[in-house]
């Protein structure tokens, strides 16, 4: 590796002992950069942590790499100007490192593109070009060594909640069980409340999680609560997660009346909603249809892409397994209609980008695609 990716080699091995705020967001220009930093990582990067910076080191380890996916914002508002203090979320299944090299037998993928050493620069480089303020992830089996430290060292704080029975124990060599991840700017953001979730089928305790985080926006003091969640895979198991599915959202629901004080529905105290997944879930199964029709007034952000706003794009996982190929919609960011605006949506790669191995490959580290999208708040009447 030459000096850059040796030193941000040096910035995915830290550990850090106290977390750094991140720089002023390409987004929030107006917010004062912080400057209480880490010794160790002064010395290496000698100034503030730098975004770019670690995005241009993360560029040099991949040199070598074939071209990175290029993706486009859709910008959806109507000449109204640029919103004062949108919210950039970002949903991705990263792909467990334990399965994707021990369990998930993706036929087609050179086994290079699916070592640690060549994933992590692949997966923080995604992170650091969309830079969100909110990040919800699945299947993160190196949250203690790797995202944790980083993504502090960029000012998010973070929590973390594993499956009991991931499936990355039985494989030889792991780094322990995958799970759920929540980041966000902790400059901009502060928590109220904060729930740990093992989701429930009929009562009855399952190995699928969820993270719950209600966030006050510090200069607006406006709220927002914020759920990331992955439900029980494979096909057989519809009736599962839509028990998952109903079991969150009564969490969500029991959480908002405890906050706002009133009934559902009342405009005026409703927190707004943004609920991140990797469902497992098709939008014709029972899961999907219940988080439309739920009374938190929830709407599927990628919906905006499609040209009436009524489908959802064709994929957002797209692999080939020993079983066959695998190309569909399984990933989501829903939101409460009522209070929040989508501003732009990150576009889906076409399947010439793509590759005729699908993913993951030497350019993109997962076999999900993330999804982005910019929301800004409504204005009540």
């Amino acid at each position: 590796m030459g000096g850059g990716a040796s030193r941000l080699h040096s910035a995915l091995t830290l550990s850090n002992s106290s977390a750094l705020p991140l720089p002023p967001s390409h987004l929030d220009p107006h917010q004062p950069a912080v400057t209480s930093l880490n010794p160790a990582f002064c010395q290496e990067q000698r100034g503030p942590p730098d975004p770019m910076e670690l995005l241009r080191q993360c560029e040099e380890a991949l040199r070598e790499r074939p071209p990175r996916l290029h993706r486009k914002f859709t910008h959806l508002r109507d000449g109204d100007g640029v919103p004062s203090s949108p919210i950039r979320v970002m949903q991705w299944n990263i792909l467990a490192q334990a399965l994707g090299e021990g369990l998930d037998g993706f036929v087609q993928c050179p086994p290079e593109a699916l070592s640690w050493s060549h994933r992590k620069y692949l997966i923080l480089e995604e992170i650091l070009t969309y830079r969100p303020h909110i990040l919800c992830l699945q299947e993160v089996d190196h949250y203690y060594d790797t995202f944790q430290p980083v993504l502090a060292g960029l000012g998010y704080s973070s929590s973390f909640c594993p499956k009991p029975w991931s499936p990355c124990l039985g494989v030889e060599g792991n780094n322990g069980p995958d799970g759920c991840a929540l980041f966000f700017d902790q400059v901009r953001y502060e928590v109220l409340d904060s729930m740990k979730l093992r989701l429930s089928a009929m009562r009855i305790p399952t190995n699928q999680v969820a993270l719950v985080t209600l966030l006050r926006c510090r200069s607006t003091g406006r709220c927002v609560c914020v759920a990331v969640t992955h439900l029980k895979a494979r096909s057989g198991w519809e009736w599962l997660r839509s028990a998952q599915g109903s079991d969150l959202l009564r969490h969500l629901q029991n959480l908002l009346q405890k906050h706002t004080g009133g009934p559902l529905g009342d405009t005026s105290t409703d927190i707004p909603l943004l609920i991140c997944g990797d469902f497992n879930a098709v939008p014709t199964e029972e899961v999907y249809r219940r988080f439309t029709a739920s009374p938190l007034g929830l709407e599927s952000a990628y919906k905006t892409l499609s040209q009436d706003g009524l489908t959802e794009p064709e994929y957002t996982t797209w692999k080939i397994r020993p079983t066959g190929e695998c190309c569909t919609t399984l990933d989501y960011i829903w939101y409460s209609q009522d209070a929040l605006r989508v501003d732009s949506v990150l576009d889906l790669p076409t399947e010439e980008q793509i590759g005729p191995n699908r993913l993951p490959s030497l350019s993109y580290p997962s076999d999900h695609l993330s999804l982005v999208c910019d929301f800004s708040f409504k204005e009540k009447e």
